[in-house]
């Protein structure tokens, strides 16, 4: 069953300032089965951010319609899970009281959010760290803190937009690697937004390639490895084939070309 599906979504943005209208998205199109793994990569610019507020139902689209559960929703806002490119920490709140932000503005009470938040710290890797400020967490930690409000929200499709982007490389490959953990366990639905090609390929079950701006899909690449995955695999002759699949649309939409 397709949990999640877009058809023919297309954004532009009014003009501005005597400037012409700005087209962000043409003509996308994308499934998401219920569990799977999906990263969508693209040239800067191109739209996968607005992409995925589209499909949190931050914003509207100009054309096209998204589907959930095969139903096509009359409001999209909260019904999805969604995870932007900063933590959006509050620097007021602990760790604890900001893990359980999205279940309190759900209407649990702060009592039950905490016991709920309680019960996943350590898998979140963030027991221990309840009352710490996040001015005091690494950035790995801050990630996971963000990843655990998201979880906790309760949504079975979430959109994640570059959730390790900010992190150094031996941080971000522990990170993978936890993520895919959690999601093994979890099974939820999620399309991850990335630059890293390595990082869609051992995520994901399938990876879509944008095109540079107006933002389209310019080639969906499977990815049949073998699961639970290891960094390891990366080095292996048919991760990289992959990765090739991958890289050779993305330098041409790099490159300008349609």
């Amino acid at each position: 069953m397709k949990a999640l599906e877009a058809r023919g979504l297309a954004k532009t943005y009014a003009a501005a300032g005597g400037n012409d209208p700005l087209q962000a998205l043409s003509d996308v199109s994308l499934e998401l089965g219920a569990g799977e793994f999906v990263s969508l990569v693209g040239p800067s610019g191109c739209g996968k951010s607005t992409l995925l507020r589209i499909l949190a139902g931050l914003v509207a689209p100009s054309a096209g319609v998204v589907f959930l559960d095969g139903e096509q929703p009359e409001v999209l806002l909260g019904r999805v899970g969604y995870m932007p490119q900063d933590d959006l920490l509050m620097a007021w709140r602990t760790t604890l009281d900001n893990v359980t932000v999205g279940l309190e503005l759900a209407g649990v009470s702060r009592a039950d959010a905490r016991v709920q938040a309680r019960a996943e710290l350590a898998r979140f890797g963030l027991e221990g760290f309840e009352r710490h400020w996040p001015r005091a967490l690494s950035g790995g930690m801050r990630q996971r803190a963000a990843l655990l409000r998201t979880f906790l929200a309760g949504r079975n499709v979430l959109l994640l937009d570059e959730p390790l982007g900010a992190l150094d490389a031996l941080t971000r490959e522990e990170m993978r690697e936890w993520l895919l953990e959690v999601w093994e366990a979890d099974r939820k639905t999620i399309l991850l937004v990335t630059h890293d090609v390595e990082e869609a390929v051992f995520l994901s079950d399938r990876v879509y390639v944008m095109s540079g701006r107006p933002g389209r899909v310019r080639a969906t690449v499977d990815v049949p490895l073998r699961r639970p995955r290891a960094q390891e695999l990366t080095t292996a002759p048919e991760f990289i084939a992959l990765e090739q699949a991958v890289r050779a649309p993305l330098r041409e939409a790099r490159a300008g070309l349609v």
